[in-house]
């Protein structure tokens, strides 16, 4: 299964001038969309649900990156892995999503562990009110896109 972010850099295409950057959002699965995605992409970003699914995804993942890389399909770079549905009972994570992620990490090596998206329904409300999860005093739901947005400004 391959789930992820693929990001094209668009200092190279005509629409430069109105985009830095293309978020491709593929399914996860080895289809010609997600080659063909996995092949124009600079950098990418793998969201991985924090659960034992969600880390067997991951080791498949980063198995059909190396096969890409290989074949010289994927030229791009891993920028880092994002859990995500990270359940926490107040401010403590759970043991499931603390094991799950510290297993991200073994098979992860040099890539790094972006901080997760906990699971929340303030999400949702931010939506809909159309505002940002600061503004709703929820800076620290935030935080994980702030760091996404950290790592591709320093590319």
């Amino acid at each position: 299964m391959i789930a992820g972010w693929g990001i094209y850099n668009c200092r190279s295409l005509h629409v430069a001038n109105i985009f830095d950057y293309v978020l491709i959002d593929v399914q996860p699965s080895r289809s010609q969309l997600c080659l063909t995605a996995v092949g124009t992409s600079d950098y990418v970003i793998i969201p991985v649900e924090a659960n034992v699914k969600g880390t067997n995804s991951l080791i498949d993942t980063l198995s059909f990156l190396t096969e890409q890389a290989n074949l010289m399909a994927f030229t791009g770079r891993v920028l880092g892995i994002v859990p995500f549905r990270d359940r926490w009972v107040g401010n403590t994570q759970t043991l499931e999503g603390r094991q799950n992620i510290e297993a991200m990490r073994e098979f992860a090596l040099d890539i790094p562990i972006l901080p997760s998206i906990r699971e929340s329904e303030k999400f949702k409300s931010a939506i809909r009110q159309g505002k940002l999860l600061s503004d709703l005093g929820q800076s620290d739901l935030q935080y994980p896109f702030e760091q996404i947005i950290e790592a591709l400004t320093h590319e």
